[in-house]
């Protein structure tokens, strides 16, 4: 009855080997004694119906393999009506020789060895379909114990075998995407493995692939050349609402390719990812004559679950190898992949014996965009200003997005003279308004520019001679290009070695204050002086501020040295007292950096009691333009501020943009006129109506009024009559050391030395 042995395992005991091993008992006894009483031939019958009613096959056999007795399983699955149609034939009656001998030879074995043989797993022959079953097979024994048969019993697993097969394969399929099996490899397994489930279908498998309107071939292992040929030529959309038109299309492709003679549809099935996004199509092509093993469609359920598994990690995987090699924002080159593009196109120039130039874009105030209008606004504009970058610069070489608001242009086979030409093209284009949340943006750029061989020999060379003549064209006023020269490398090596002798300064405490007094201009009397930072550098002398604090701003090194002013100034004011001279108010810049730093208050308050000054001694100056950068910000650190005692006041007032509204929200001591409207009085009329405004507004709203950079009787005179509270200037006094500032203070009069 079957091919061969699989596999042998000890069966539980079922009702089938009970009913076995009663019938064999009888068998036996109407053997020894065919003339005993009706009991036994009543109970050969009772047994023979119970037998007939189980689905197992269960048989009995002589020592030449004839069959003594079988169930009705096993007549109808030799093909006969009735058992006295089987008696007394053998399997080979039935099946092909080779098939029988190896039934037969596992029957020998039994009884030649007297050992029952349990679990053989065989694959049988009976119908066209495929067909399991499991063995038991046990001696059959007269009264004297004597073998003289074969009792055997089998049961159907093939729907057993299935799940097994179909679990293998599932197993298997996972494996293929735990290892990362190539896409295109796991759908052309996943076809066949689909196929070998049944006989005449036809597997295809079709994926969105880049393009997600349309799908592409991707495995069809049982389909001809011409199939393919078809599909290529012809490409099919892929819209997941409309699979019927989709198999009507694969369904001629098939036709069209004569891959069958028989009439075959075309049934297809979505691929979807997690997400629920189409990925591809499974193409089922089946006819009548189609013919399944069990389970055949959980197994297809499981394969397109399977394949949408795949498509997910594929495209995962394909993501993070873009990434790799590419911002994720405008989908431009990163850094890395940079590097490999500019080498690569050094050597073809080097082979070539032409130029490569290397742009470096950023964009002028770009934090303003973030800071005002918020990130996801910043993001949409630089993603507006790379389309515009690609749109003139990709068909010139390669561009890339290295930082924040950075781009590097690649330009190969180009000189000089002709990048600049493209690059002011760029320039322009960046400029022009950019529409953000109804909100009209221009934004500029500057642009550096280099060129291979001639300002770097490697690709980190070039791309920091560029980034060099970037910040040069930041240098000479922002939205402009500058082209890489020799001595930028010495101005960044020199300012290299300016902020590490700074740093040292910072540790070696190498910085002075120096006092400029600000005078009452109705009693002549010094009322205020302003602290004012000097460096005292080892062999150079006295470095002005000018010279320094730019590049401390820059480093953060503005916020050591901003400590030691406030520290400083505060004990020297608190010295004078101490002198018995007549206080005066302490006037201190305060940067940028160190307004927005979190710390402020705290370190004020720290600076004022380790000195034991006062509050209202201390005045903190701020600039008007670092105030309207953040004006709600701004107006609660100085409110802050105002709690201390602090008095606070407005520096070089009337060039920032502050409106009058905002001006009165400021909890202010005094107005500082910036010197720029001083320097040309009285020969400035423009000069004297601002000055006089600012000097007029003060007043109206209760602030003092100092005028800064005062150097002639005329523009005292000037100030005087517009109603100005004190002067500073080189008129009265420039900044002088602690001890010259003393002696000030004593006589409480003026310097005109």
């Amino acid at each position: 009855m079957t091919k061969g042995v699989i596999a042998d395992r000890k069966l539980p005991i079922s009702i089938s080997e009970v009913a076995l091993a009663s019938y064999a008992a009888v068998l036996r006894q109407g053997a020894e004694n065919p003339h005993r009483d009706v009991d036994v031939t009543e109970q050969q019958s009772w047994l023979e119906n119970m037998i007939n009613q189980i689905p197992d096959y269960i048989y009995a056999k002589d020592l030449e393999g004839r069959f003594l007795f079988a169930n009705q399983a096993v007549v109808t699955n030799n093909g006969l009506l009735h058992l006295a149609d089987l008696v007394g034939r053998t399997d080979f009656d039935f099946l092909p020789n080779h098939v029988a001998e190896i039934a037969a030879e596992v029957e020998r074995r039994v009884t030649e060895t007297g050992l029952p043989h349990f679990g053989s797993e065989e694959l049988a022959f009976r119908t066209d379909e495929e067909q399991w079953l499991m063995f038991t097979r046990v001696p059959l024994r007269d009264a004297s114990g004597a073998i003289v048969g074969v009792v055997g019993a089998s049961r159907d697993i093939t729907a057993q075998k299935s799940a097994e097969r179909r679990m293998r394969s599932q197993a298997y399929l996972l494996e293929m995407i735990a290892r990362g099996t190539s896409f295109r490899d796991f759908l052309e397994e996943l076809a066949r493995m689909i196929a070998e489930f049944a006989k005449g279908v036809h597997v295809a498998l079709l994926t969105t692939g880049t393009d997600p309107g349309l799908l592409h071939l991707a495995a069809a292992p049982t389909l001809n050349n011409e199939y393919r040929r078809r599909l290529n030529a012809t490409p099919i959309g892929s819209a997941s609402a409309d699979l019927a038109a989709t198999a009507a299309a694969l369904k001629l492709a098939f036709g069209g390719a004569n891959i069958s003679e028989i009439d075959h549809q075309c049934r297809c099935l979505p691929i979807s990812d997690a997400d629920g996004q189409l990925e591809g199509v499974l193409a089922l092509y089946s006819s009548e004559d189609s013919q399944y093993q069990p389970g055949f469609s959980e197994f297809v359920s499981i394969a397109v679950h399977m394949a949408g598994i795949a498509a997910s990690r594929h495209r995962a995987e394909a993501r993070i190898r873009f990434l790799a090699d590419h911002d994720p924002l405008t989908g431009m080159a990163n850094r890395a992949l940079l590097d490999r593009k500019l080498t690569l196109a050094m050597q073809k120039a080097d082979s070539k014996g032409s130029e490569v130039a290397l742009a470096f874009l950023d964009l002028d105030n770009f934090k303003l965009v973030n800071d005002s209008l918020g990130h996801s606004a910043g993001d949409q504009l630089l993603k507006i200003v790379a389309d515009r970058i690609y749109g003139l610069a990709s068909d010139h070489g390669s561009i890339a997005r290295i930082g924040g608001d950075e781009f590097v242009i690649i330009l190969e086979d180009m000189d000089v003279e002709s990048s600049l030409a493209l690059l002011s093209l760029i320039r322009e284009a960046v400029v022009r308004p950019i529409a953000l949340d109804e909100i009209e943006l221009r934004v500029t750029c500057s642009i550096g520019i280099a060129s291979y061989p001639s300002h770097g020999k490697s690709a980190g060379d070039l791309l920091a001679s560029a980034d060099m003549a970037m910040y040069r064209a930041k240098e000479l006023g922002r939205d402009g290009i500058a082209l890489f020269t020799s001595e930028m490398t010495a101005a960044v090596r020199k300012k290299l070695s300016r902020t590490d002798e700074l740093r040292q300064a910072v540790l070696r405490d190498e910085f002075v204050l120096h006092y400029q007094p600000q005078v009452d201009v109705q009693t002549g009397r010094i009322i205020a002086a302003e602290a004012l930072v000097r460096w005292q550098r080892p062999g150079e002398g006295l470095v002005y501020p000018g010279d320094f604090i730019a590049l401390a701003e820059e480093t953060g090194l503005i916020m050591p040295i901003g400590q030691w002013v406030l520290k400083t100034a505060c004990r020297q004011a608190r010295a004078w007292q101490d002198q018995g001279l007549r206080p005066i108010r302490i006037s201190v810049n305060v940067s940028a950096r160190q307004f927005q730093e979190e710390r402020l208050i705290e370190t004020v308050a720290d600076a004022l009691h380790e000195a034991g000054l006062d509050p209202s001694w201390l005045e903190l100056e701020i600039t008007e333009s670092l105030i309207m950068k953040d004006l709600s910000g701004s107006i609660a650190r100085m409110h802050e501020l105002q709690k201390l005692g602090v008095k606070l006041a407005v520096d070089d007032f009337g060039t920032g943009y502050s409106s009058l509204s905002a001006l009165k929200r400021f909890p202010l001591s005094r107005l500082k006129v910036d010197r720029s409207f001083i320097a040309d009085i009285p020969h400035d009329a423009d000069d004297m109506a601002i000055t006089s405004a600012i000097i007029s507004l003060a007043q109206k709203m209760g602030l003092e009024v100092v005028a800064e950079g005062v150097e002639t009787e005329e523009q005292a005179r000037f100030l005087i009559e517009s109603g100005c509270n004190q002067i500073q200037g080189y008129l009265y006094s420039r900044p002088v050391e602690e001890e010259r500032f003393s002696r000030l203070l004593e006589g409480n009069g003026c310097d005109h030395r």
